[in-house]
Formats: C-alpha cells, structure tokens, sequence
C-alpha cells in the first residue's frame, strides 16, 4: 500500500571488491521496486556516481555523504543494503559525513544455501555484524531487522520498513514538535505538572497563552460573523448536536475560531488546554467538541492542561497515522483482573466514537452547573487495537520518560456516560504497579494501532528517553 504522503529515505548499498558485484546491481533494482511499490522516495548514488552506485571506498563514501546533505531536508531516515558482505567503513563513513541524524536501518541479504559458490556468495550475515560494529564505533543510532538477514521481497522486511517509517516519523515530529498550553492547570492537579526546560532540552516547544486572553477574543465575535457560521456548519457536520442549545453552538463555534486562530499564528502541532472550570463559569460551555474535532484533524489536544499527555497524543499519531485519544485509567471492570475502564467527559477524536453526540457533563455540572457543560461529547468506543503509553518530564531526575504498550479495547457491556471504553491488556495489575512505583500520571493516551515497538524504538533509541515497554 502506497503512502499518502512519501517519506523519503537515504539508501547506501554497501559493496566489497572480491565479492560478486553483479549482487549490488540485483540489490539496487529490487530494493527501488519495493520502495516504490511502498511510496517511498529515495535518495542514493546512480552506477554514474560509484561502481554500480555501490558504497566501498572512502572517495564513494564522500560522495554518498555529499549527495545526502543536498537533500537533508527532504530524507527521513537511512536504509544501509548488503548485497554481500559490504565496506563497514564505507558505510559508517557515509553515514557520518553525512551529518544526518535520522533513524538508520541496517538490512543484509541472505545466502542461498544451494548458491555458496565464488560468484554467488554474499556473506552478508557476518557482514552487518562488522557494520554494526563499526556504526556503535561511530555513535550512529541504527535500527535492526527482525531477521538478522533477510531478502526485500520478504514480508518481514516490508513490515520491518513500515515500522522503520513510524520510527522516522515520531523522531523527526518530537524534535520540533510545538505545544500551545491555554490557560492554567487545574489547581487540584498537581499530576500535570512538567517540566517546560526539559521539553525544550528536547527540541519540544510550549507557548502560553492565557484563558482570559482566548475567551475575550471569543467573545468579541458574534453569530453574525462569516468565521463562526463556518464553524457552526463544520461542527453540523462532525456530530449529532442532541439537545444542546443553540446560543450553546455558537459559543462553542466562536471559541473553536479563536483558538484555531492561536494555533496558526503559533504554527502549533497541538494543544493542552484548561477545560474546567473558569471556562464553564466564565464563558457557559465545555471545550470538549472543540479539543475532538482538532484532535480528528491531526491536531491532538488534551484537556486539562496536559502537556506531555497531548505530547504522548502527538507520537502516537506519528507512529500510526491515526487520531489519539487522552482517557483517565479510570475503573476497574468488575473483577476481571486483565481489563478497566477508560474514561474522560467528553473530548476524544471522533475515530473513537461512531455515535458520538454532543452532551453535557454530569460530573463537572454538580459543581458548575450543567447547562453551563454543554459541549461534552458522549460515545461508546467498540472493539478495536489498542496501543497505549504515556510521555511524563521527570523533574527528580532531569529526564523524558516514557511507558507503552498494546492492548485490545473490547465490547464489554458498560453502562456510564461521557467518552468510556474497555481495554483489555496482559498483566493489566503489573502494569498499573509499574505505573504507580514510577510516579506517572492518572492520564494515559489510547490509539487504534499496533504501534508500541515504533514507539519504544524512537523514544529510546533515537530520543534516548527511559521507556519501558509492556510487553
């Protein structure tokens, strides 16, 4: 399957003079028919540039590496290809000239047993042990296949460079990725406080804006004005409104242009804002229709202020391609050891909810008023994958860490309201003891993938952010 939009990846095809050369022109052809079979752009020397546009000597390394800074901004991560045994320095060397500091995946071909013969060995098992070797000399973070070696035209391999793809993904978007923080955490909520240096440490940025700044400017606006209408024909066209009033719709629509105002003029990838409860007193409605609709449209946003929550929102829709969702571990699923409930009032994509309708919210409305909750959607999630994990700052120890892990979201009954689900994962009682010892938030981040082992290679790999992988 194609991609819809073309990741572009770097291709050094290691050669070694006494082996058959004609291997790296076989290698060259059916690694750039997978890639395009796969909508993949490649960038990588033509038999004009280097003996069969093969990578040995120092002299072909350099212009490897020259040909991958003219195109830095376009390539997304490094396939090395060993037809045989291959130049472990040449490839390091290309490599690290290079100055790229994208995901590497290092592939080597296997022998046919019956083919063992001087012009149709390749050796490339012992090969990519002398190129690992060579790239962790270097300090080059790389990537492994599933099988030590394996031919392009081997599903493995093609579910190895899909993930690969996800792994270049989530390392490029966290290392710019920026973050609009609207208004103040809820005072009561210690558990989403981070740490805004460290973040930055990390390339991550967060821009503030003040409630009362967003709020004002929403109200400025009126149902006349040609933005709000706009909004109140898409938000028509997202959900079912229910019961909610209509001068309910129109704030709702007014606060979704001024917000997408801030997003733009910040250039921001996501949001985490104050849901509760200055919004509600001081302008008569939840944010909650407004974080979901972002949140379907690849602009993940959190409630409650949670930064490093729509963070973790924003990775995992990096890995997958799919909208995320920022659920509260919430109940336990009467006494079945191996499955909870997840919970929020109302903000998930939705993706999650195919009968998705704006509500109210009960919970909030006992000390606010329920008539000033409307905006909160209610929808049952049914069946589907479940990755799950979470990004936290470590302030103790001055670190990014990180738990994921996959799951199922099942179709048990479960009779509540607001955005709920049952998830069912193995050792569901050791993961939540992982996640008290360790000090994590009660927030968690739901996504309808199979992505962990994306995740846990960029995080730590690549990022070298502490993650654990429930497995």
């Amino acid at each position: 399957m194609k991609a819809k939009n073309p990741q572009t990846l770097g291709v050094v095809i290691g050669n070694r003079d006494f082996f058959p050369d004609k291997l790296v022109a076989e290698a060259r052809i059916e690694i750039l028919s997978l890639f395009e079979d796969m909508g993949i752009s490649a960038v990588l020397l033509s038999d004009a540039d280097s003996k069969l546009g093969g990578v040995e000597t120092f002299a072909e390394a350099q212009k490897c590496a020259a040909l991958f800074r003219r195109h830095a901004d376009q390539i997304d991560g490094i396939l090395v290809v060993l037809p045989n045994f291959g130049d472990e320095k040449g490839v390091a060397e290309a490599i690290k000239l290079s100055g790229l500091q994208v995901p590497v995946l290092v592939q080597g071909y296997p022998d046919d047993l019956g083919r063992m013969d001087v012009v149709n060995r390749r050796d490339a098992w012992c090969g990519k042990i002398s190129v690992c070797n060579n790239l962790y000399q270097f300090g080059i973070k790389y990537s492994l296949t599933t099988k030590h070696v394996v031919h392009p035209t081997d599903a493995s391999f093609r579910a190895d460079l899909h993930d690969f793809l996800g792994v270049c993904r989530v390392v490029k978007g966290m290392r710019s990725v920026r973050i609009g923080a609207v208004g103040a955490r809820p005072g009561a909520f210690n558990t989403v406080r981070y740490s805004e240096k460290i973040l930055q440490r990390h390339g991550i940025s967060v821009t503030t804006v003040d409630l009362s700044e967003i709020l004002g400017n929403a109200n400025k606006l009126t149902a006349d004005d040609a933005s709000v209408k706009a909004k109140l024909e898409q938000i028509h066209a997202y959900t079912s409104t229910g019961a909610t009033p209509p001068d309910r719709l129109v704030q709702i629509a007014k606060l979704d242009v001024v917000l997408g105002d801030f997003m733009q003029e910040h250039a921001l990838d996501a949001t985490a804002i104050q849901c509760w409860t200055s919004l509600q007193k001081n302008y008569g409605c939840n944010v909650c229709t407004n974080m979901s609709m972002m949140s379907e449209n690849m602009l993940p946003s959190a409630c409650e202020v949670d930064v490093t929550g729509t963070l973790s929102m924003y990775a995992m829709q990096l890995a997958s391609g799919t909208p995320s969702a920022l659920v509260d571990w919430n109940n336990n699923y009467a006494d079945d050891e191996s499955k909870c409930v997840l919970f929020h009032c109302g903000n998930w994509a939705k993706s999650f909810l195919p009968d998705i309708s704006i509500s109210t919210a009960p919970i909030l409305g006992t000390s606010v008023g329920t008539e000033n909750t409307f905006g909160a959607l209610d929808g049952r999630t049914p069946a589907m994958p479940l990755t799950f994990g979470r990004i936290s700052t470590d302030d103790c120890k001055g670190v990014i860490k990180a738990y994921v892990g996959e799951g199922d979201l099942t179709d048990d009954p479960l009779e509540t309201f607001g955005n709920r689900a049952v998830a069912q994962i193995r050792d569901m009682q050791g993961l939540m003891q992982y996640v008290c010892r360790n000090g994590f938030e009660h927030h968690v981040v739901m996504n309808a993938s199979r992505t962990a082992g994306i995740l846990k290679e960029a995080f730590s790999n690549y990022l070298g952010w502490e993650t654990y992988h429930h497995a």
